[in-house]
């Protein structure tokens, strides 16, 4: 597992700036680094031809690759997100899946997905097309250790959290073999939404409304104005970089 993250983009030392990159099979490398522009793309879907940025809109999106259908992890994960479908509407993010199969593939695959996850109705949410890999090179999603029976690398299970500006805010690398955990998705995303908006950090296990760390950027003067009840925790060196404070509104 890689994941890559910045506790905030105010602070240039706890700022951290991470390239995700995988070599495909003709040698080509493409990176994304936190913070830039996640490039904008059309692709035929379950839910027809769309561009990437006019299906966001304004609201923060995450991008989910798959191996391919019909494999037990995929269908598990997919499913998975179909029944976090109102976790991710409460928090403003529309999430788009992507496996290297057509669409007429994604549309039978489907009805096993919601018989495994005991969904029901329309299904929720896109799953894009992507038969000949060419966004997998792309974005630099295959896995070069895991293959098809055609011999070709698999594509791996990348996360990619696009804030509503269209910068790449997280980006997480699983391996085919390891299924993806959408508790710690959504975790991330409440932290990344917070810290987006409030001078904070979030520390180690964080979780929504548990206390937060004031980010080091924030004078002593303004941290008793915006923090009224935070507290110094004091440490052997003496120096007062433990700040913690509720969970800012």
């Amino acid at each position: 597992l890689k994941a890559v993250t910045c506790e905030t983009t105010r602070c240039s030392s706890l700022c951290c700036w991470a390239s995700l990159t995988l070599s495909h099979t003709h040698g080509a490398i493409m990176g994304i680094n936190l913070g830039q522009e996640f490039p904008n793309f059309t692709a035929d879907t379950t839910h027809g031809s769309l561009s990437f940025y006019d299906y966001l809109g304004d609201s923060w999106g995450i991008l989910f690759s798959h191996p391919a259908d019909y494999t037990p992890v995929c269908t598990t994960e997919l499913g998975e997100v179909g029944r976090l479908l109102p976790e991710f509407k409460k928090r403003n993010i529309k999430p788009i899946a992507l496996s290297c199969d057509s669409t007429e593939s994604h549309t039978g695959w489907v009805k096993d997905i919601q018989s495994y996850g005991k969904l029901s109705g329309d299904w929720g949410y896109p799953i894009i097309a992507d038969k000949d890999r060419d966004l997998a090179i792309k974005f630099g999603m295959l896995d070069p250790a895991e293959k098809d029976k055609a011999g070709l690398p698999l594509t791996a299970r990348c996360v990619f959290i696009i804030g509503p500006d269209k910068k790449l805010k997280l980006s997480l690398l699983y391996p085919a073999t390891t299924g993806r955990n959408f508790d710690e998705v959504l975790r991330v995303i409440d932290s990344l939404q917070l810290t987006a908006y409030k001078k904070v950090a979030t520390p180690v296990n964080w979780k929504s409304g548990g206390d937060c760390m004031v980010l080091p950027s924030v004078s002593k003067d303004d941290a008793a104005k915006l923090f009224p009840k935070h507290r110094i925790q004091d440490l052997p060196s003496g120096k007062p970089y433990m700040r913690f404070t509720p969970q800012p509104e």
